[in-house]
C-alpha cells in the first residue's frame, strides 16, 4: 500500500520558537481511513493546514500526495491542492447559486473548459454521493446532510488522492452523521485516502479504523485496547 501521507519527526506550527506539535510521525496509505481525535485547540487543524500547505512545515519530514513539504515551492501549492481536497464542518457552499453551478465553479477554476465533460463529471460525483435529484436546488433548500454531501461531491470533482475532513459531522444529527461516515468509507474503497478529524466518538466506534490522538503536543496512534475504552475519557 503506497503512502499518501507521510510524516517523520515533524514539527508543526506557525513559528519555530513556539511549535504546536513536535515529533509527529505517522503515515496513511492509499484507500485508508484514519481518524484524528483530540481536545479543542490541541493542534488538529494546524496539522491539516500543514498538509495542504497553508502553513509551512517547520522541521522534520513530510510528504503529501508525493509532494515533499520540506522543499515545496509556492508555485507547486495549487497542484498539491488538486490532489488533496478538504471538507469542512460548515460546508462553505456558494449561497447564490445552485448545486450544479457550485460544482461548475470549481471545475472551471481548476481548468475544465468543455461543457460536455463538465456535465458528465458533475453527474458522476452527484451519483457517488446520492444527490442526482438535487442538482438544480439552491443550498438553502437542502438539509444539512445534503449540503455536506454536496461539499463531498465538490471535493471529489478532480479525483483527489486524499480527502482531509475537518469535523465533517459537527453540525449534523446522529442519523445523518452515520450516513456521512458510511460515505467516506465507501469513497476510501475506491482508493482515496481519508484523514478525518472528529469529535464524534460514537461514529469512530461504529466504523472502526486506525485512530490517532492529538495530545500533549504530539500525535500518537491508539492501539485496539485504547480504542476499546471510553472515548469520552480521551477527549476530556
Amino acid at each position: 500500500m503506497a503512502n499518501k501521507i507521510y510524516f517523520n519527526q515533524a514539527t508543526i506550527g506557525y513559528a519555530a520558537e513556539s511549535p504546536i506539535l513536535t515529533d509527529v510521525t505517522f503515515s496513511i496509505g492509499e484507500g485508508e481511513v484514519v481518524y484524528l481525535i483530540g481536545k479543542t485547540a490541541a493542534g488538529k487543524s494546524s496539522l491539516l493546514k500543514t498538509m495542504y500547505a497553508e502553513i509551512p512545515l517547520l522541521d522534520g519530514e513530510a510528504v503529501v500526495a508525493d509532494y515533499d513539504l520540506t522543499n515545496l515551492k509556492r508555485s507547486k501549492i495549487p497542484y498539491l491542492r488538486r490532489k488533496v481536497s478538504v471538507v469542512f464542518q460548515d460546508f462553505q457552499l456558494l449561497s447564490d447559486r445552485n448545486v450544479h453551478d457550485n460544482l461548475v465553479f470549481v471545475l472551471k477554476a481548476t481548468g475544465w473548459t468543455k461543457t460536455a465533460q463538465i456535465k458528465a463529471r458533475i453527474l458522476e460525483v452527484l451519483t457517488q454521493v446520492g444527490l442526482v435529484e438535487k442538482e438544480y436546488e439552491m443550498p438553502h433548500q437542502l438539509s444539512g446532510g445534503e449540503q455536506q454531501r454536496v461539499a463531498i461531491a465538490r471535493a471529489l470533482l478532480n479525483d483527489p488522492e486524499i480527502i482531509l475532513a475537518d469535523e465533517p459531522t459537527g453540525n449534523l444529527d446522529p442519523e445523518t452523521s452515520d450516513e456521512i461516515f458510511q460515505l467516506f468509507h465507501s469513497i476510501a474503497k475506491l482508493g482515496c485516502a481519508i484523514f478525518l478529524v472528529t469529535h464524534n466518538t460514537q461514529m469512530v466506534s461504529r466504523y472502526p479504523a486506525r485512530t490517532l490522538q492529538c495530545e500533549n503536543g504530539t500525535i500518537t496512534e491508539l492501539t485496539q485496547n485504547d480504542t476499546a475504552i471510553d472515548f469520552e475519557t480521551l477527549m476530556q
